[in-house]
This record gives C-alpha cells, structure tokens and sequence, in this order.
C-alpha cells in the first residue's frame, strides 16, 4: 500500500469513527433491564470481574460468583450484598472440567437457571514461546477458552429452551491482534474471540433471537495480573473504565465491545512497508508489555 493511500484509508477510518460516535451520542441504543436476572460471572474474586459483579448488584440482579480464590471471592460477595443483592458464591477451579459441570449442576439445583454468564476468569504468562512451559500454555486453554465452552455447554439448554439470555465472553485485543512474547496467551484469546462469533452465528441459525452474545476485547489495563504494569506508549486503562463499557455493551446487546472504541477501526486500517529488508506489520493498535485478561 503506498503512503497516498495509506492516508486515505487512515482518514476514512477516522472519519468513520466520529460518524458512528455522533451516530451513537444522537440515537443512543434501548436499554433492557437486568434487574431480577440470575448472572453467573467467572473469576469474580478481583478485578475486571469483581467490578461486573458490583455493576450487576447495583441493577437488582441476583449473582453466582465463580473464583478459585476464596477470600477475594468473599470480599466481592459482601460489597455486592452491601448493594443490596442476593449472592451464592462457589470456590471453583475454571481449568478443570468436571469440577466446572458439577458446580453448575449445584447452581440448578439450589439456586435457578442462569441468564446471564459472563466468563470473565482468565490467566496470563508473558514469554516468548520457547521460554513458557507446557503446564503454563496448558492453563492458559484451559481458564481462557475452554471454560468458555464447558460454562456455556452448561447453562445454554436452558437459555435456548427459554430462547432468552446472555453469554458474555470477556477476550482481549490480544484476540484480534498479535503481540510478541505472548504466542500461547494470543492464540487462547484469538480462540475466544472465534468461540464468541461462532456461536452468535449459531444461535442466529438456530433462530434463537432471544439469547445475546457480547465479546469484550479491551487493549490493556491494570487487572492485578502484573505489578506495577506499563506500556511504552498509551495509558493503562482501569478496570472501572472498561467495566463501564461492558455494562454498556451488554445492557444495549452490543456483540463487541472495544476499549478504547477506537480500537474497532483499527481492524481495517493496516500499514505494510518495508525497513532493513524486513517486512514490518504496523497497526494502529500500541504494541504492548502487559495484555488484560
């Protein structure tokens, strides 16, 4: 692509991007309500889930909390009481199967059907692909991407018998671009990602209208996986902002969801040039130390 039209596409991209946000601040989408909604959030012992957690407390929804820590899962339970909601929470470990469809099966039983299930557990190991360890790769499928599919396998049944609820997949922009010395933990977000688009197109096919998919893909913020976390370009993003998204995303139906926004116009603007001999790929999107989970 020549530099010309390299700036076109750039200008075009950015031109697009106030239009939809003019679109969006003018005609602002319907909001439903989730109060009274049975939601299930994964890795809600900190962080970006314990921040769901609260949002969810704050709108009258009931909340099983999944975490495999059980005093921050506590400490996330009694702010959301403190909220006034009614919380169950479950010590469970998201890597391993059985334990994920066992517990569901107590969360029928004793408690109701889930509505709502945001799988938000995640882990992260930041190396280059040699360096990391097979158990290390392992985990990372196992929490990032295959919990997904063990949760939803789980609570969907009842969902499409309904034909009403929501499944939320809380990605990265590690599941849309690469970054280096972070092959396995690209790979398990990239399989997130296609996991959440394939299922929309399913339950599309399947003419279950009334059961919502929405995939969170934030660039980088400071969820406590690393101390002291930093980039060599943008700021950190905290999780009380990309919580604020989600909840947006999620209350309007959004299927994705950016942070920052402009992160979607990203996907279409791409850079080829040649330096050293060497083919460099250069995106919009800030090469990153720390990716979120």
């Amino acid at each position: 692509m020549s530099p010309a039209l390299g700036l076109l596409v750039f200008l075009g991209t950015l031109l697009y991007a106030y239009a939809e946000a003019l679109v969006k601040l003018l005609l602002p989408a319907k909001r439903k309500t989730v109060r009274g909604e049975l939601v299930l959030v994964t890795g809600a012992a900190r962080g970006l889930g314990r921040a769901t957690a609260r949002e969810f407390a704050r709108r009258q929804s009931r909340l099983v909390l999944w975490d495999i820590e059980a005093h921050g899962l506590k400490e996330t339970a009694a702010e959301c009481e403190g909220l006034g909601a009614t919380v169950h929470t479950f010590v469970v470990d998201c890597s391993k199967r059985e334990e994920i469809y066992s517990t569901a099966e107590k969360v029928k039983k004793d408690i109701g059907d889930v509505s709502i299930l945001v799988n938000n557990a995640g882990v992260i190991t930041a190396a280059d692909l040699l360096s990391t360890q097979d158990h290390q790769i392992e985990k990372m499928f196992e929490i990032n991407i295959l919990a997904h599919i063990w949760t939803t396998r789980a609570f969907l049944p009842t969902m499409m018998k309904n034909n009403h609820g929501h499944i939320v997949t809380v990605a990265s922009a590690a599941g849309q671009f690469v970054t280096s010395f972070m092959v396995a933990y690209c790979s398990s977000k990239f399989a997130a990602v296609g996991f959440h688009k394939a299922l929309t197109e399913e339950l599309s096919s399947l003419g279950k209208d009334g059961i919502k998919t929405t995939c969170l893909c934030p660039v980088f913020m400071n969820t406590g996986f690393v101390k002291n976390p930093s980039t060599r370009l943008g700021k950190i993003l905290e999780v009380d902002e990309v919580v604020k998204a989600l909840m947006e995303g999620i209350l309007s139906n959004q299927k994705m969801v950016f942070v920052p926004p402009q992160l979607s116009f990203a996907l279409l603007f791409e850079i080829r040039s040649v330096q050293s001999h060497k083919e460099v790929v250069l995106t919009t999107v800030i090469t990153l130390k720390i990716t979120p989970c």
